[in-house]
């Protein structure tokens, strides 16, 4: 019979933490682009369209010793039963011997991983001088973009967040943010600024680097608001026709994506490439860390990381999460 090991949302969030996730996303980057990760094809499906919908996210990461898969499902309709928005559940598999090895709660996963890709682009990416960081989207990843990137970036001085599309953050969902932030940057030595808020024009302005975090299907951020030399993470682009920054910002910007295949389909990158505007070779950010292609070339020069989720991030993460489950007994064990 197989064992395998059960891991519930508060086990989960209790192991995982920022550091472990920013190490785990660079790692699964690389092993991506040395071949020794691969992303499997995504699986979508509408059950009602724009009401109910899941995806699959898979693939494997021979170095961490896992192959497995995430299904996210999205009810827009659940809080009307007083339910969450969002389930999900990943399950991971023993590489070298296939069998079933854990199953756990995917959603504080996949809140860690995506704010330490975002994070990951602005390190790789950004000014060594940046030194004032805007959040467009004031929801559930805010803090965790944040926390990444004081971790990520530890000359950050300044963080505003702005509400693109539902207007200023009020001062209670600021002081959620603080709170939040405090508890995501216990153990690091890293203390959070006292974080701001503006409209979206003021805050882009003043921004060396930007992350872009909500669910938009209409371009928000424009071109001439952004400075020359700052940096943008988009994180919020996940399905066919999500758009955050206006397609001229990404046609004179350097960019570079997790993976070309999915980010010219489903992220950031689409409806730019669709309409023949990004001319320039589209790197992925394996390949910047490897040192096989430049990250950002000059101080002036506009960049992009275009994040549109892997299943290697949160298998990484996992790998790490297991790892320190077993050594610390956390979690049941059953007999399949």
């Amino acid at each position: 019979m197989d064992t395998i090991r059960i891991l519930n949302a508060d086990e989960v969030a209790r192991l995982v933490t920022i550091p472990m996730a920013i190490e785990a996303v660079e790692g699964a980057y690389v092993q991506k682009h040395e071949g020794t990760g691969s992303v499997w094809p995504l699986l979508y499906h509408d059950f009602r369209e724009g009401v109910r919908d899941m995806d699959l996210k898979s693939g494997n990461l021979d170095g961490d010793g896992i192959w497995g898969l995430k299904a996210i499902s999205c009810y827009y309709d659940n809080p009307e039963q007083g339910l969450p928005v969002y389930h999900g559940t990943s399950l991971v598999f023993d590489y070298a011997t296939g069998a079933p090895k854990a199953v756990l709660n995917a959603m504080p996963i996949t809140r860690y991983r995506t704010g330490a890709a975002g994070a990951v682009g602005a390190r790789w990416l950004a000014r060594k001088d940046s030194r004032v960081l805007v959040v467009c989207g004031d929801g559930g990843l805010c803090p965790f973009l944040i926390a990444a990137n004081l971790v990520a970036l530890p000359q950050l001085e300044r963080v505003i967040v702005t509400n693109p599309l539902h207007g200023d953050s009020d001062a209670s969902r600021l002081a959620a943010i603080a709170g939040d932030l405090d508890g995501l940057l216990a153990g690091t030595g890293i203390a959070a600024p006292a974080v701001e808020t503006a409209g979206l024009e003021a805050a882009v302005r003043q921004a060396d680097v930007i992350m872009t975090a909500t669910p938009s299907y209409e371009p928000y951020l424009r071109a001439e608001w952004v400075r020359p030399g700052t940096h943008l993470s988009c994180v919020g682009a996940d399905k066919s026709g999500k758009q955050e920054a206006d397609s001229k910002l990404l046609a004179g910007a350097r960019v570079v994506v997790d993976d070309v295949r999915q980010a010219t389909t489903v992220g950031e990158c689409e409806i730019p490439y669709a309409q023949g505007l990004l001319v320039n070779q589209l790197d992925e950010m394996g390949a910047v860390i490897a040192g096989a292609v430049p990250g950002r070339t000059s101080d002036d020069q506009i960049t992009v990381f275009d994040s549109t989720g892997l299943s290697l991030q949160d298998l990484a993460t996992i790998a790490r999460i297991v790892k320190a489950a077993e050594a610390e007994g956390v979690g049941i064990t059953v007999e399949l």
